[in-house]
């Protein structure tokens, strides 16, 4: 399901930026990768929860596969001014955000930034706060890139190969201090978010709990024997819930409510 029909570097902001556009079925959808990552590595195995019905485009942020370094690169904030770019001069509406880990972080951001510009959120493996049981290691350990990531930069990164040692630093970096979203501020996202879960991510299970349950209009999934990978791990049960989302996107009614009593 990559039969993408524009790919390549576009200019955001006078920076060539790497981006990807399938089809037109629908209302727009923006897939946001994860941390250290790529659109590429998506493998677009989401792709059959939303391509059918969805116009979905997707970029590497600055620093991340085809798309090099700018000044203030990795920093949420700049991260989040940077999808609402993407979304305003690219997408030109507002646009359902699919993000998965730091790309969840970046939704949320965007929520509270430009809620005008988020019809809803999909958030997988995202962790609203820095301080979440995160399993980081040692500050002070060195970092190492097997030979596969080097590799893999090399073939995607227009910045050249020692470029890759300061951007891992400074992702880990910004992880041991970012995010920092609370849960008043969580409070004032309005849209629909699916908070979806590995049960075994590498952050407490609870802070996926809070997340949900700070949300005026969330929903949890945790999917049963998977962790931050869940999309490549369970991925027929993570198309389903998503599927779900989709169409299913009122304010849930069930009969017995605990948060939804209105």
């Amino acid at each position: 399901m990559t039969n993408f029909i524009k790919q390549g570097y576009l200019d955001l902001n006078g920076h060539p930026t790497w981006s990807t556009e399938w089809a037109n079925n629908g209302e727009p959808a923006l897939l946001m990768h994860g941390g250290l990552s790529a659109t590429e590595d998506w493998d677009f195995e989401i792709l059959p929860a939303i391509a059918a019905n969805h116009h979905v485009f997707a970029y590497d942020r600055t620093a991340h596969g085809r798309t090099g370094i700018q000044p203030g690169f990795y920093h949420f904030d700049f991260q989040a001014d940077e999808a609402i770019a993407y979304i305003e001069t690219v997408i030109g509406q507002p646009a359902h955000l699919l993000g998965w880990s730091d790309g969840g972080i970046v939704s949320l951001l965007v929520a509270l930034k430009r809620p005008d510009l988020v019809k809803s959120i999909v958030a997988i493996g995202t962790n609203f706060h820095w301080n979440s049981l995160l399993i980081m290691g040692d500050p002070d350990e060195e970092i190492v890139i097997d030979e596969d990531g080097r590799a893999e930069f090399a073939e995607r990164s227009p910045d050249p190969a020692p470029t890759q040692d300061e951007i891992v630093k400074k992702a880990f970096d910004v992880w041991r201090s970012e995010p920092t979203l609370t849960k008043s501020e969580l409070a004032k996202i309005s849209c629909p978010v699916l908070v979806l879960s590995g049960d075994d991510e590498p952050f407490s299970i609870h802070h996926s709990v809070d997340l949900y349950e700070a949300l005026p209009d969330g929903r949890l999934a945790v999917i049963p024997a998977a962790s931050h990978y869940v999309v490549h791990e369970r991925n027929q049960l993570m198309v389903a819930t998503i599927k779900d989302f989709f169409d299913n996107p009122g304010y849930p009614v069930t009969k017995y409510p605990r948060m939804r009593k209105r």
